[in-house]
């Protein structure tokens, strides 16, 4: 082959490269979720107006305008589940929302069709409600989460279901926005896989902490670690 079909080759295949390159970071672009602050408006301010609408934080109108209303709303989401009140719809707000945009990695394998973001919500309560349990309790603690989202008493979402005000003493003091470690997002795939331990749990406490005495009254199922499990 001549010198010069060798550097027509060459040159084909950089300019492949780089196309490719540039359309992966533009996907992976695409697939950020917007920075939302005062003054912002569109389908993403909407989406966000429903969700605080949804879960009794904003009263105004779905009007898609990040204005005065809609900013106290965030400021006041954020305060309630350990965020920075700053009124900004940053990504740590966007989870917290469960509006944020699936990753385009490889999906973690699971029965339940789902997202990344899904698993990494359901992570960060099994991370500030059972950090010093065994991972065999940490995936308790996850598949109660599940079983709620497919019972008549509870959100039909992972994310729904873990927002539902005052339903997780993590999410109200900020716990679950600790470090992730490895053995709690572990303990959330398996329990996305279809793992329960719990036998089908819809609550969990630790008999060691201040609780209400209705919950004594559930079906007891089993105990794992420091946590009781009951339907």
């Amino acid at each position: 082959m001549s010198s010069k079909k060798k550097l027509l080759i060459y040159a084909a295949c950089l300019l492949a490269l780089t196309i490719g390159l540039f359309s992966l970071h533009g996907r992976q672009a695409a697939a950020q979720n917007p920075t939302l602050y005062w003054g912002s408006a569109g389908d993403d301010v909407i989406s966000v107006q429903q969700r605080l609408n949804q879960w009794g934080y904003y009263n105004g109108s779905l009007d898609g305008f990040y204005g005065n209303d809609t900013f106290r709303a965030v400021s006041n989401f954020q305060q309630s589940n350990g965020i920075p009140p700053d009124g900004i719809v940053g990504q740590a707000t966007w989870d917290a929302l469960g509006l944020s945009v699936p990753n385009e990695a490889p999906a973690v394998s699971r029965g339940a069709a789902t997202d990344r973001g899904d698993v990494t919500l359901l992570a960060r309560v099994i991370e500030g409600e059972a950090a010093d349990e065994p991972l065999v309790g940490k995936v308790a603690v996850g598949a109660v989460i599940l079983n709620r989202t497919k019972s008549a008493s509870f959100p039909h979402s992972i994310s729904g279901v873990i927002f539902q005000p005052e339903a997780f003493e993590s999410i109200e003091n900020g716990q679950a926005y600790r470090p992730l470690s490895e053995e709690s997002l572990q303990a959330a795939q398996m329990a996305m896989s279809g793992y329960d331990p719990s036998g089908g749990s819809l609550f969990f406490w630790n008999p060691a902490k201040s609780v209400s005495p209705w919950i004594w009254s559930r079906n007891i199922v089993t105990q794992i670690g420091n946590h009781v499990f009951a339907q």
